[in-house]
């Protein structure tokens, strides 16, 4: 029997959100044979583009912005899919299924996706000051770039992966960059004490000034136009552009009146589904994941292949229980780092591979005498094969 033969199928799906989670849960309703009608409605004008590259490649000028483009024009128009783009939704009738949008449309669907990510953290005092920047699109990134070829001083608040990898970029643009935050060292939330105080090394040594362990108070300013930042300690740091990465939050506040359980995110079960005929995929996403036995959210690139795909097969009737191992990665100067698992804050940290000294090293975190999560610094290969643990100590599915 084909899909178009199986009643749970549905007749039409709208994926609210054209980024990369909206369009590889179009691409895996295909790839699965569904060959009902599929809309996917966007907010941004562009066709769907990868973000990764906007904080590294694009924001350093080695990619034009065309090259992130998740897809050609020919492989969308081969997907059959009516990509409606430039109209935010603002709305959802739950009971019909109805979306509706910031031009008026009204979009109804047998099957919802929700897939409308996050959205960056702002401090109090950033609205309306000029210099002052955020970086979630490819917009983001274009603007940020003629902001910093013109500047000569910049501050990155902000000291996890984003802050991280943009303060990174930035230096190797030549420019006079600080890196502040409330933690101690680059991505200590991420990773840990022992590798990011080998990440603070690296920045150090590349010319990015740390000042971290403060909070940010407020910025300095002159005719409108950002001149610095104040911390808490009462340092002040003069800049010419200030980029503010203090993480994100999931992009929900249309759903307010949908019904849904908003909290941190789209609520759904294990199968990703927030309510009968609706889902969510992507960083909006927080599901009951059996193995660990809570609801996660997580924020990184390989969650939204390997969920739309889970997503997809919901939505055609095989539902199992999405219980992936998490994964990403960051590049920063010449430091590659991959992380497989979880790593838990006051986990136990050795490295089983290479040398710390060296910056080529696996480290195994463990938490409660079973191993969480690896890290591979600059050893990708090393890395992944050490992933088996993980699945073998938390019983998650490869």
């Amino acid at each position: 029997m084909s899909i178009e033969d199986d009643v749970r199928a549905p007749a039409h799906v709208l994926v609210v959100g054209a980024s990369a989670s909206g369009l590889t849960t179009a691409e895996a309703l295909r790839r699965k044979g569904y060959e009902g009608r599929i809309t996917v409605l966007g907010d941004e004008p562009h066709a769907p583009y990868d973000r990764p590259p906007l904080s590294k490649q694009v924001l350093s000028g080695a990619w034009e912005p065309d090259r992130a483009a998740l897809r050609t024009q020919d492989m969308l128009d081969a997907l059959d899919a009516e990509f409606v783009l430039g109209d935010p939704a603002v709305s959802l009738d739950t009971a019909t299924r109805t979306v509706r949008t910031g031009s008026g449309r009204e979009l109804r669907a047998d099957a919802v996706v929700i897939a409308t990510g996050v959205r960056p953290r702002t401090l109090p005092g950033q609205e309306g000051l000029s210099g002052v920047h955020v970086l979630r699109t490819v917009d983001d990134s274009l603007t940020l770039r003629k902001e910093l070829l013109g500047a000569s001083r910049v501050v990155v608040v902000g000291e996890g992966v984003l802050g991280s990898e943009i303060a990174a970029t930035a230096r190797t643009l030549g420019l006079d960059v600080t890196l502040t935050g409330p933690l101690a060292a680059p991505m200590a939330l991420q990773v840990g004490p022992l590798v990011s105080g080998a990440l603070g090394e690296l920045h150090t040594e590349r010319g990015v000034r740390l000042r971290l362990g403060s909070g940010v108070e407020g910025f300095t300013s002159e005719a409108g136009r950002v001149t610095g930042v104040r911390l808490t300690s009462g340092e002040e740091l003069p800049a010419d552009v200030v980029v503010v990465a203090i993480g994100a939050v999931p992009t929900t506040a249309w759903l307010a009146d949908s019904g849904l359980e908003l909290d941190n995110g789209v609520v759904c079960d294990s199968r990703c589904r927030a309510e009968e005929g609706i889902y969510a995929v992507g960083d909006v996403a927080r599901w009951h994941h059996e193995h660990l036995g809570r609801l996660i959210r997580l924020e990184n690139r390989t969650n939204v292949t390997e969920q739309a795909a889970a997503v997809a097969a919901g939505i055609l009737g095989d539902e199992q229980p999405y219980t992936p191992l998490p994964y990403f990665w960051t590049d920063q100067f010449d430091a590659k780092l991959q992380v497989h698992g979880f790593l838990p804050t006051g986990a136990e940290v050795d490295i089983v591979e290479g040398e710390l000294a060296a910056r080529r090293f696996v480290a195994r975190y463990r938490s409660e005498g079973r191993v969480t999560g690896v890290l591979g610094w600059n050893m990708p290969k090393q890395t992944r094969l050490r992933r088996q643990e993980i699945l073998d100590d938390l019983a998650v599915a490869p």
